[in-house]
């Protein structure tokens, strides 16, 4: 695992206890030497995410699609920058170059990148890992939702082996790096019991 790709929220309007542990990550990530890929924003989590990791020498490539690429927007002190025409291109481009990913907390578009990173492992489109930092129980609701889609038969138990959940930074990155893919992944395409 050379490279973590960070999903999080790049609202200015978000408590100080977001940005702290966007910025303990950020560190993190740069002081474990690996490269930091996320959306390119200088502003709320995003901004404090790569600053952190700026400050401690680490390499940060943000992409970003061409229509977000203003002054007001992207962050001006990454390693590279990749302008992309779409937010489709964008979530493909940092999917191809992460190793990992994890959540932060985040709005609807964390929310979305997040689930279709998920859905993408599920059905075999790759084999990463995938962390859900769960800073103050911030995701509970949404894990308490998953454990009703598989109690209703929506999804499998082996589904929920596709991330780790952790509290802090320093053991989710740990545990992305223990990772191991689910066997039986595809026993719900062949309808195996």
């Amino acid at each position: 695992m050379q490279s973590i790709c960070v999903y999080c929220g790049s609202s200015d309007k978000l408590a100080q206890e977001y940005l702290d542990i966007a910025r303990q990550l950020g560190d993190e990530i740069a002081r474990r030497r690996l490269t930091l890929i996320y959306g390119a924003g200088s502003t709320g989590m995003m901004g404090a995410l790569a600053d952190a990791a700026i400050a401690v020498g680490g390499e940060v490539v943000g992409v970003i699609p061409g229509y977000f690429n203003t002054p007001q927007l992207v962050h001006n002190g990454l390693s590279r920058l990749e302008v992309v025409s779409s937010i489709h291109e964008r979530k493909y481009r940092m999917a191809e170059i992460a190793d990992a990913f994890i959540a932060l907390p985040g709005g609807f578009g964390t929310l979305e990148e997040l689930l279709e990173i998920i859905t993408w492992a599920q059905i075999g489109l790759h084999r990463k890992p995938i962390g859900i930092l769960n800073h103050d129980g911030f995701y509970d609701d949404l894990l308490s939702f998953w454990e009703k889609l598989r109690k209703k038969g929506f999804i499998y138990a082996e589904h929920a082996h596709l991330f780790s959940v952790s509290t802090s930074p320093s053991t989710m990155l740990s545990s992305l790096q223990c990772f191991e893919y689910p066997d039986n992944l595809d026993r719900w395409v062949n309808r195996d019991q």
